[in-house]
């Protein structure tokens, strides 16, 4: 009698330790599909795609709804492991009475934690888009079965949140893909594996569709201009001194611009003037007409985007512009090259030698700058994070907290750092100085 009764209780337990087992390691499953679901990088999956990989493809489809996606795998999750446990507690009471209980959560507590959870979740961290890749297919069925359980939970879930005034956006994203790749590179330069010209390169190109040309256009009382009225000589003469190979050209009011001349269009036109002259020399470049020569002026308006405007040099097949207000009014010029200054950093030459003078650092913390350097500029060459929002320039930062029209000597403290105008041209600040505020500690 007592193989009897015996038989059939071997038989059970054995039965439910294999259960047990199973359970546990489809809660493993579970655990590590979700953080290689979540901790994979979609353009190492979209590489991966573009390679053949079936698997990363599903990854790819099955992260697209990420609510479905979560919520399905804790669904998942949950089931096997109140199941596992249950079973566990039933066994062990069956063995050992009333004490079963605390040794079946002692038990469960470890096996769940260690194999069903550190774990997976530590090989899928290591490996996330071989995981991923991995463990798409079977999930995406799982996804499938669970569905209408799924969207059950999340409209209760929707509909809880909006009770206590809470608004869900089932399209949003956690993290947009701008601030997450900015949020990476800032931490792998903190780290030291990203260069501080590779991060700033490449966060330079990302806000150009961020930023328009009216922040890092010359300013037109800084255009050099061309009065058309003036002797051709004297406009060859001007164009020979020029540090630019493009000049606007106006008519009676510097803002009239009427045409805009390449000097390589305007030497070669004057050239062959003078060669079919005969021996008149430069007198008779008298009758020599700049109209003739001159290219029809481009405006921009100053809200295009950086990147709307590259995008039409590339088309136009121009890299000069002419920015101006909604009013028409004229307000400053753009080119090609001061976009791409936005990404690469300053271009500098042989004819543009000031151009790396706009920040000068003293022995004495101070830095000297040019009051027309924009605040960006500054940033980037510093790793400062000076304020762009209500200025675009150093000047006109100063100019806004101060409320006023600086005078030279004056000091200003504002946003962690002190200021100090050497230089003023009329009403423009012209050079100023600038360092970090260092707190003494008392």
């Amino acid at each position: 009698m007592d193989d009897i009764s015996t038989a059939p209780l071997d038989a059970a337990f054995w039965i439910t330790s294999g259960a047990i087992l199973v359970l546990i390691l489809m809660s493993a499953f579970f655990s590590g599909s979700e953080t290689a679901l979540t901790a994979a990088s979609r353009g190492k999956l979209r590489a991966a795609v573009d390679r053949g990989s079936k698997g990363a493809e599903k990854a790819l489809s099955i992260t697209e709804d990420s609510e479905r996606l979560i919520g399905s795998v804790l669904l998942g999750n949950n089931i096997v492991n109140i199941l596992a446990t249950s079973l566990a507690t039933a066994l062990f009471t069956q063995l050992l009475g009333d004490s079963g209980v605390a040794v079946a959560t002692l038990i469960m507590t470890l096996l769940v934690l260690i194999f069903a959870e550190v774990l997976p979740k530590t090989y899928a961290i290591t490996n996330p888009e071989l995981a991923a890749s991995r463990v798409a297919a079977p999930l995406a069925v799982i996804i499938l079965v669970f569905a209408p359980i799924v969207a059950a939970i999340r409209a209760f879930v929707r509909l809880m949140l909006r009770i206590f005034g809470v608004q869900t956006d089932p399209d949003s994203q956690i993290l947009a893909v701008r601030e997450e790749i900015a949020g990476a590179l800032q931490l792998g330069h903190s780290e030291g594996v990203v260069e501080k010209e590779d991060r700033d390169r490449i966060l330079g190109a990302l806000d150009l569709s961020e930023r328009t040309v009216e922040e890092i256009m010359l300013h037109r009382s800084g255009i050099e201009v061309i009065d058309i009225d003036n002797d051709p000589r004297a406009i060859l003469q001007q164009c020979l001194e020029s540090n630019h190979t493009r000049l606007p050209v106006y008519r009676g009011d510097q803002e009239n611009i009427i045409g805009v001349l390449h000097a390589k269009d305007l030497l070669r036109a004057m050239y062959e003037f003078m060669a079919k002259a005969g021996d008149g020399g430069f007198d008779a470049l008298d009758d020599f007409r700049i109209a003739k020569v001159m290219m029809k002026p481009y405006f921009v308006p100053d809200t295009t985007t950086l990147a709307d405007q590259m995008r039409n040099f590339l088309r136009l097949h121009t890299h000069f512009a002419l920015v101006v207000d909604e009013y028409g009014s004229l307000e400053g010029l753009i080119t090609l090259e001061d976009i791409l200054e936005e990404i690469v950093g300053e271009i500098t030459d042989e004819h543009d030698p000031d151009a790396e003078d706009q920040v000068t650092a003293g022995d004495d913390g101070w830095y000297w700058l040019d009051g027309s350097m924009t605040i960006r500029d500054l940033n980037r060459a510093t790793d400062w994070s000076l304020p762009d929002d209500e200025a675009n320039t150093i000047a006109g930062l100063v100019i806004h907290e101060a409320q006023m029209i600086p005078t030279t000597g004056q000091k200003f403290s504002f946003h962690g750092f002190r200021f100090e105008v050497m230089e003023r041209d009329h009403n423009r600040i012209t050079r100023l100085r600038v360092r970090p505020v260092v707190h003494r500690p008392d």
